[in-house]
Formats: structure tokens, C-alpha cells, sequence
């Protein structure tokens, strides 16, 4: 009797999972979505691509905006070029800083927690999604994003994703930031020749407590004339 209660009180502890996860796959097959944009590598930045990135950042009323390319073929130090910053040409500081700040990892393809997944919004043009990263899969730079819940927008009409939005939901602590909001969008497009999805921009608008005062940032990166090599 004992080793039967704990065989359901198990099945009991599990069921949420199949079950929220296969309402969402029960959906997708309803409406012909590919499952494979639950993977996170589907739509994770190309790195055999050469791109062109406009830069904008915002804090304070103050706009700064940046236009540079990425080529792969280059040495890895040289890949970024920076073109212009406030529309002037770069220092060699502003470009050294900007391959820095660049140099870092972009892609974070933490797994999906499968007994997060909700089905938010559904009507005849749009599927809305909802899930939480597994916080055991996430680097611990990104540790912060256990705290924030994912929304996948998809396109009914043409079955792909259209938009990811994540939201913190509590204050989270950001490197040497605390801040009170996070509200990251990211669109992207399905380019059908490649059959792989291409990021077209991320607005990132954050709200950090600096010096005792909450101060709103804002950065836009917009992608284009994606070239692969």
C-alpha cells in the first residue's frame, strides 16, 4: 500500500507537466505550428551570417545610436566593424569598447521548464504562449531570467513566430543592478530559401534603482541584410 501511494502521489506530481506542455502541442497540431519553435536554437542569432546593426541607447533622455556590421570570415577580434557613432567616426576607445561589450555570448538557449507552459491568447489570428526558463539550464550570468516568464507570439495565418517578450516577475538583481522592470522584445522572421528564422530587432527597456533613483534604460538593435558565408 505504501509503495502504491507513492507511485501516485509521483504520477500526481508529474501530471502538470504532460499536461500543460500537451495542451500546448495538442494547439500547434491543431493548427499545423511547427513544435520545433519551442526549441530555442531554432531561433537563436546565425553565426555564419554577416549582418548590419543599428544600435540605439537611451537613458535619461540622452540618445546615443551606433551603426556597425558583423563579418565571420574576419578574425575574431576584427569581426565587428563599427561605422559610425552619433554619426561620427569611432575612436579606436569607442570601437575597442564596443568589441568588448560585443564579445560577450548573445544566445542563451536555456530549456523551456515544461510545467510552466500556458496557453495565454488564442483567436483567429494569433497564438500567445507563455513559458519560464529552466533555471538549472540558464548561465549563471543569466541567472536573473528564472524570475521573468516568456511570451511567443505566433501568426495563426502563416504559423510562424512573430514576436518573444519576456517579463520579470519580481524585482531581479542585473550584474550590479537591481531593477524593477525588464520587458525584452524580440521579433523575427522566417526567411522560407533558408528555412531558419532571423532576428530583426530587440527593445529591451529596463527600470534599475541607481544611486536611490529609478532610472529607465532603453536599447533597440535593429538587424539587417543578413549574408551567409
Amino acid at each position: 500500500m505504501k509503495n502504491l501511494l507513492s507511485l501516485l502521489l509521483f504520477f500526481l506530481s508529474i501530471l502538470p507537466t504532460f499536461a500543460q506542455k500537451s495542451a500546448v502541442l495538442k494547439t500547434f497540431a491543431k493548427y499545423g505550428i511547427d513544435t520545433n519553435i519551442l526549441n530555442p536554437k531554432s531561433r537563436e542569432k546565425p553565426k555564419n551570417y554577416a549582418f548590419n546593426l543599428k544600435y540605439t541607447s537611451i537613458t535619461n533622455d540622452k540618445e546615443i545610436v551606433t551603426t556597425a556590421n558583423f563579418d565571420p570570415s574576419r578574425p575574431a577580434d576584427e569581426r565587428w566593424t563599427v561605422i559610425a557613432i552619433k554619426g561620427k567616426s569611432p575612436s579606436q576607445s569607442e570601437i575597442k569598447t564596443f568589441r568588448k561589450n560585443r564579445s560577450v555570448p548573445e544566445n542563451i538557449s536555456a530549456a523551456a521548464d515544461d510545467n510552466s507552459y500556458k496557453i495565454e491568447k488564442e483567436n483567429a489570428d494569433q497564438l500567445v504562449v507563455s513559458y519560464k526558463q529552466d533555471p538549472s539550464m540558464l548561465p549563471q550570468d543569466a541567472s536573473f531570467m528564472k524570475d521573468c516568464r516568456l511570451y511567443m507570439t505566433i501568426n495563426l495565418k502563416t504559423k510562424r513566430l512573430e514576436k518573444l517578450q519576456s517579463l520579470n516577475e519580481k524585482p531581479l538583481k542585473i550584474k550590479i543592478f537591481n531593477a524593477e522592470k525588464l520587458d525584452l522584445v524580440v521579433t523575427f522572421s522566417f526567411d522560407e530559401a533558408e528555412q531558419r528564422y532571423f532576428t530583426l530587432s530587440e527593445d529591451l527597456n529596463l527600470v534599475v534603482k541607481f544611486l536611490g533613483q529609478l532610472t529607465p534604460m532603453e536599447t533597440i538593435s535593429e538587424y539587417s541584410d543578413y549574408k551567409k558565408f
